[in-house]
């Protein structure tokens, strides 16, 4: 979805337990965590003359969540994989060593009615030792995501581990994605609740934290992992994500992530000679940038 150009961007800034700015990677903070990449789609309207449609096109090193809040996204990858993802489930695809898929507005929404779609494409990097293993791809319902209460707030946990629950989406390093909704204000409590750095991505409304308003669009990143009191504003949803953070460095170039800069470099011609993983029943092709 990084070829679509819906991409919020705000400048960074600090106010104290917290870096604010925008959706990563900026210039403050390369990685929260494990997450590299969060690309926010939307919310837009998609119609008769302007579907999404993004052509195939090639990851490494990383895996990727998909999560929609509004529409319908048609998943389909070099593995065979024929998936839609609908509001609230979850797709995750671990490209590893190789990895081709599209994202395209299905069949059924093409019907010349306009319908808003709005959600977050997000990559997590892998592990140094996992970067080479064999791609994968995992449909979650949303009905299988941990879901509780409190105080009228409402949580979801996406992926990993956080409040002592463990999302069954299948991570390969410690890490969390949750999300919370609430129609009253709301006293957020992190401390203890989760491992790692911590970002907090406020999707609506908005969030007091360190006697500071931040508004909607905005992602705070925590530097450390007691922050201060955090108070969501009434009618607000957030995400927070985050995990432990990584020894080594990692490079990105365009859709490729590693830890290796030989390992970008040989998938850059490897797509460019298309002797990269393909997709069998697609024909299409996004082609490497400046090639």
């Amino acid at each position: 979805m990084s070829n679509i150009g819906l991409i919020i961007e705000e400048r960074s800034r600090d106010i104290g337990d917290f870096l604010v700015g925008r959706l990563i990677p900026f210039r403050k903070k390369r990685m929260i965590g494990p997450f590299i990449f969060i690309d926010h789609m939307g919310p837009t309207k998609l119609g008769p003359n302007h579907y999404m449609d993004v052509d195939q096109h090639p990851h490494i090193g990383l895996s990727t969540l998909t999560f929609m809040l509004e529409g319908e996204i048609m998943h389909e990858d070099s593995l065979g994989t024929k998936q839609l993802i609908q509001p609230g489930s979850v797709n995750w695809m671990t490209a590893g060593k190789g990895v081709s898929h599209t994202e395209r507005t299905p069949t059924a929404l093409r019907n010349g009615k306009e319908f808003v779609a709005h959600g977050y494409q997000i990559w997590v990097a892998l592990p140094k030792d996992f970067e080479d293993i064999e791609p994968s791809f995992h449909h979650i319902a949303a009905d299988q995501l941990p879901k509780w209460e409190d105080n009228g707030a409402k949580f979801t946990l996406v992926a990993g581990q956080g409040y002592d629950r463990t999302s069954p989406v299948p991570v390969y390093s410690p890490l969390f994605m949750v999300e919370v909704k609430n129609s009253n204000a709301y006293n957020l409590d992190i401390s203890g609740k989760l491992k790692g750095e911590i970002g907090i991505c406020i999707v609506e409304g908005g969030i007091t934290a360190c006697g500071q308003a931040i508004e909607k669009g905005n992602i705070l990143v925590s530097k450390v992992e007691d922050t201060c009191d955090i108070l969501l504003d009434a009618n607000s949803h957030i995400l927070l994500f985050g995990g432990e953070a990584f020894s080594e460095e990692r490079f990105i170039h365009w859709n490729f992530v590693s830890a290796s800069k030989e390992k970008i470099e040989k998938a850059k011609r490897d797509w460019k000679d298309k002797t990269f993983p393909m997709m069998e029943h697609d024909d299409s092709y996004v082609p490497l940038p400046g090639s």
